[in-house]
């Protein structure tokens, strides 16, 4: 057993002396991306990015936060992603400054409120951007007029945000 122990430090050992003399660019395809998604509440644009994100590739780490968290994920966004198979039902609004120290590669704020109100983070940023839409949360109506702008919203969601993924996020990997 010990043998066994002495075997697995000694490979690991050279494993991190073999990753320590690669290049930058060949080192970050070795981590999973970290993304964090911002919007006001924390409570549906970002939960349903989030989760669209996660299903592309779950080999991505991907948070989100907001700026004035509400106090549950809203109930409509759980069931707009449930119709398309994503589960965010365990998703809990978190502040976006419990994040501000940590790094991320990217940084997508998903409604101009968090764009203009997004904190400045102490950690390293790859990439900022802001991808903005609606937010379903607003909606009024029956039952079935409010999902259906939730509905809208996460297409809208999904389509963006798969080009992005084919586009920047995948090709850094």
């Amino acid at each position: 057993m010990r043998r066994n122990t002495f075997m697995k430090m000694a490979l690991a050992t050279l494993l991190l002396r073999q990753v320590a003399q690669l290049p930058a660019a060949e080192t970050s395809k070795l981590t999973k991306p970290r993304i964090l998604v911002i919007c006001t509440g924390n409570s549906a644009r970002s939960q349903i990015t989030a989760g669209v994100l996660k299903a592309l590739d779950p080999r991505l780490d991907v948070y989100s936060g907001g700026t004035a968290p509400a106090p549950r994920i809203n109930p409509y966004a759980v069931r707009a992603m449930q119709e398309i198979g994503i589960d965010i039902s365990g998703g809990t609004p978190k502040n976006v400054r419990q994040f501000l120290g940590e790094g991320f590669d990217y940084v997508i704020t998903v409604c101009d409120e968090a764009d203009r109100d997004c904190p400045n983070f102490r950690g390293k940023v790859g990439t900022r951007i802001h991808i903005p839409f609606p937010d379903p949360a607003k909606a009024t109506g029956t039952d079935e007029e409010i999902m259906n702008v939730f509905r809208k919203v996460r297409g809208d969601i999904k389509v963006k945000f798969t080009s992005y993924y084919e586009t920047e996020i995948r090709k850094r990997m």
